[in-house]
């Protein structure tokens, strides 16, 4: 695989999640019942950077949770025979919170899904909202992101690849064209 275009460097990644965080704000305005939960893996550390930013600018920082989607997960037969759990890690009570969802890429709406099952199995929200960096279309179910860094127009056969340096030690988005 190559990379076919550079979507975003981290400058970008940084203003993302900084306009992102302005828009759960003034969404919610303010901070009052709103948690944050990731998910597992990059969508935790996009999350932990809009925890972080929102404090910045409100000077309160938001409830942060890392939530684990691994068994809640339609294709789970096929991602692996033994699949690694590294658990969820909310320690707040989900009731009455207004939950914004955190993911690196809403592609099918498939691991969205999965989340909500997996949030609706701690407990009764007030109200869920979806925060993604990318959003890039081609929807298998009806989901839609309240907050989005960027729309990208992809092909079917392309992959949007998102680094971050939490994990892969350094910021980017790429679209890549898979080789047939």
């Amino acid at each position: 695989m190559t990379t076919d275009r550079t979507i975003m460097g981290s400058r970008e990644i940084q203003w993302a999640v900084t306009r992102l965080s302005h828009q759960i704000l003034e969404m919610n305005r303010g901070v009052d019942d709103v948690a944050i939960v990731g998910i597992r893996t990059r969508g935790a550390h996009l999350a932990s950077r809009i925890v972080n930013e929102i404090e910045r600018i409100e000077g309160t920082r938001v409830p942060l949770g890392i939530l684990d989607i691994t068994l809640y997960r339609d294709d789970l037969q096929t991602v692996a025979k033994q699949p690694i759990l590294k658990g969820s890690e909310i320690l707040f009570d989900v009731e009455g919170k207004v939950i914004v969802l955190v993911d690196d890429v809403l592609y099918t709406g498939r691991t969205i899904r999965a989340a909500l099952d997996a949030l609706i199995d701690l407990g009764r929200a007030k109200r869920v909202l979806l925060s993604v960096l990318i959003d890039r279309g081609h929807r298998e179910l009806p989901i839609s992101a309240d907050f989005v860094g960027e729309h990208l127009f992809t092909a079917e056969d392309e992959i949007v690849e998102v680094e971050l340096t939490e994990v892969e030690g350094r910021d980017g988005v790429q679209v890549i064209r898979r080789k047939t």
